[in-house]
């Protein structure tokens, strides 16, 4: 660590780790002239114990000053990058369609740079360079509320002629505007404020330029950070006049997830879960590629037997074809391995005393979007 001549200008800094008064500067940072801002350190025992994620900050800066990369592949910081596509997981961007043997007929767009967060929000740990390290728990789990208002908002401007991208900057602007984070920018490098996948594409689909088409299937899922919770939910939209066969899709993926609800209690099977969706989508005529994730306190491990204060989602993925799936080149990017379509819903949920509590549920002034809901 450097020290001595540079403390002076150093001690106006605080530590990258802790907070305290920075005395100390990350030699390698100096070496590669990096900001003093996110080089400093209160000790070495600091500088130590925050090394494991710092120091990616370097191989990033190396990449970016080498130009290192596939052909035709750019380096950014994230903050100057324009529209580029994205790829290797959000390290990467390119300025070329990256060669893929599509599964479909949607192709990827050029992305926008990252956006900016204020500084007043508090922000989970990966915020900065992209690594989570603890994903902090928490009994707080009302303020979840929020994430409902901001996909609300997202779902209110949805049509032919919108970019995915515009939704993206909705949901940051409404996340912001509640004083949360949008828990996916930044998560392992995800470039974007939300994920949205359209048609063929089953999850974390990046928002980008490519303008939704009448006919289109769109799924906004929405993580909200705030005050130590995440906040999770999505739901799949029609885009304008959309075919039968994909309606029933969409409805298929509704009644699916509020079954598995149904079942929720002290004592259920998690793997129940599961096998009520197998059941109602196979019925249906649609396969499932099916997602639970588990929220639980800490020390509180989801397996087996559902308990009173266990908090996850249920997120259900219904194929119209098979279940099975590929990898678009930006990493991110889950499709159907035949191009068919896909759907999902997601609900943040509470076990409790007596049954579930759905901490996502729709509110009152949540957009009526689901014909079904009015029969």
């Amino acid at each position: 660590m450097a020290g001595d001549s540079d403390v002076a200008e150093a001690s106006a800094l605080s530590c990258l780790r802790c907070g305290k008064p920075a005395h100390l500067q990350c030699p390698k940072c100096m070496e590669l002239t990096l900001p003093r801002e996110g080089a400093a350190f209160c000790t070495q025992d600091c500088f130590k114990a925050a090394w494991s994620s710092h120091k990616s900050v370097h191989l990033k800066a190396k990449l970016s000053a080498s130009g290192a990369g596939a052909p035709g592949e750019k380096k950014t910081d994230g903050a100057n990058e324009g529209w580029l596509y994205c790829l290797k997981k959000g390290q990467a961007r390119t300025s070329k369609l990256p060669y893929f043997d599509w599964t479909g007929p949607l192709r990827p767009y050029p992305i926008s740079g990252k956006r900016a967060v204020p500084a007043h929000i508090d922000v989970p740990d990966w915020a900065i360079d992209g690594i989570p390290k603890i994903e902090p728990n928490s009994d707080l789990q009302h303020v979840v509320e929020i994430g409902r208002e901001v996909l609300d908002a997202a779902a209110r401007i949805i049509r032919p002629g919108i970019t995915t991208d515009e939704i993206d900057r909705v949901v940051h602007e409404a996340t912001i505007a509640a004083g949360g984070y949008p828990s996916p920018l930044n998560y392992h490098f995800f470039p974007k404020s939300c994920c949205t996948s359209v048609n063929e594409v089953i999850c974390h689909g990046i928002p980008d330029a490519r303008k939704l088409e009448d006919g289109d299937l769109v799924n906004v899922d929405v993580t909200v950070y705030y005050k130590g919770v995440h906040g999770d939910l999505n739901e799949t939209f029609f885009v304008g006049n959309v075919d039968e066969e994909y309606k029933r899709l969409v409805q298929c993926t509704y009644e699916c997830l509020e079954k598995a609800i149904a079942i929720v209690k002290p004592g259920m099977r998690f793997r129940e879960v599961g096998e009520v969706i197998n059941r109602h989508a196979s019925m249906s005529g649609f396969s499932v590629l099916f997602a639970l994730l588990a929220l639980t306190q800490a020390g509180n491990k989801a397996v087996g037997v559902m308990k009173a204060g266990q908090t996850f989602t249920i997120e259900p993925m219904i194929n119209a074809g098979v279940w099975r799936d590929r990898m678009w080149p930006d990493g991110w990017t889950v499709v159907t391995a035949n191009g068919k379509r896909s759907a999902e819903f997601e609900h943040t949920l509470l076990v409790t005393e007596t049954g579930v509590e759905v901490l996502t549920a729709r509110l009152p002034s949540s957009p009526n979007v689901f014909p079904w809901l009015n029969a």
